[in-house]
């Protein structure tokens, strides 16, 4: 079995394309669907890490306890810039986040990764109100709304919670592009490319959208 030693140097990113970076991400997937995860000298990758960090792509995920996003793209120490809030939606922290990860360190990815089953998508469908839930669910309710446009569904059914965190993922992209100037020239120069996946929790598996 493969063991990954070595971590992602500034010259090793440099050689990277967004291309490259995405389907190295989707491989990995297709690892851990077959129970095939790369082993890691962790030891090493600490040290090599210790001082400084080239990741080759930042991924904005839901909290869900069952989306672990390194684990189910088999990435280790030093792969992967993560930022989690519930409903994987952007506000301008993560934006920042986004734009340092890009901008600054060289990442050469970002990657919205949306959820089925998803609690907040839920949560934001039925209208929940209850302390500063309240105010996060908030941002997903232009999913809903696009959502009410494509289907002809109670808010509740499943089906029409699934195509809201889709539709979620896909506006929030869209409002990245919108918020983020640094990012959008970064992606129109190709040196980065903005993605939509959705992660099945079911099967375990990565769908781009």
């Amino acid at each position: 079995m493969t063991q990954r030693n070595k971590a992602i140097t500034k010259k090793i990113q440099d050689t990277l394309t967004p291309e490259k970076v995405l389907q190295d991400l989707m491989d990995g997937n297709q690892r851990f669907l077959n129970s095939k995860a790369i082993t890691v000298d962790t030891k090493t990758l600490i040290s090599q890490t210790a001082t400084a960090q080239h990741p080759k792509a930042i991924i904005l995920s839901c909290i869900d306890a069952r989306v672990p996003v390194e684990i189910l793209f088999d990435q280790t120490i030093g792969d992967v810039f993560v930022t989690r809030i519930a409903g994987n939606f952007e506000n301008s922290d993560i934006l920042g986040g986004m734009e340092f990860a890009c901008k600054i360190t060289g990442s050469k990815l970002v990657l919205v990764l949306g959820h089925e089953d998803c609690g907040a998508i839920k949560a934001a469908c039925n209208e929940v109100k209850m302390g500063n839930i309240t105010a996060m669910l908030s941002n997903i309710t232009p999913a809903i709304e696009q959502t009410k446009k494509e289907v002809k569904l109670d808010v509740s059914h499943k089906n029409f919670i699934k195509q809201t965190a889709k539709n979620n993922v896909l506006l929030t992209i869209k409002r990245v592009r919108e918020k983020s100037p640094i990012l959008k020239e970064l992606e129109e120069k190709g040196k980065i490319k903005i993605v939509g996946g959705f992660y099945k929790t079911a099967t375990g598996k990565v769908s781009l959208l």
